[in-house]
């Protein structure tokens, strides 16, 4: 089935509120935490691989997903981690305007 790629349960509810909604605000806010803290980007690929092991903890313990599934892992926390970058990158963003924006401006 065409589901099968982003998620196992018979339903997409289960996907959107754990992986999305969850996970992915968690994800947000973790990597605004660490660009705040001005931390490179790369540590929160480590943060996110233990939020992707949480997320399949909730799959398995809510909706009667499969708890070691490697492949679904994958997808929990390349899911976190995008949404970890784009958190990152905002934050990361603002920062730089901020603290540097002397250099952006002309005359």
């Amino acid at each position: 089935m065409p589901q099968d790629f982003l998620y196992e349960q018979d339903y997409l509810g289960a996907f959107l509120l754990i992986t999305i909604l969850l996970g992915g605000g968690a994800a947000f806010v973790s990597g605004q935490a660490i660009a705040q803290t001005w931390r490179p980007w790369w540590q929160l690929v480590f943060y996110m691989l233990i939020l992707g092991a949480a997320q399949r903890f909730f799959h398995f313990a809510l909706f009667g997903g499969t708890l070691l599934s490697e492949y679904y892992y994958a997808v929990d926390s390349l899911i976190a981690i995008a949404f970890a970058l784009l958190g990152f990158r905002l934050a990361r963003s603002r920062q730089m305007a901020r603290q540097y924006g002397f250099l952006l401006r002309q005359g």
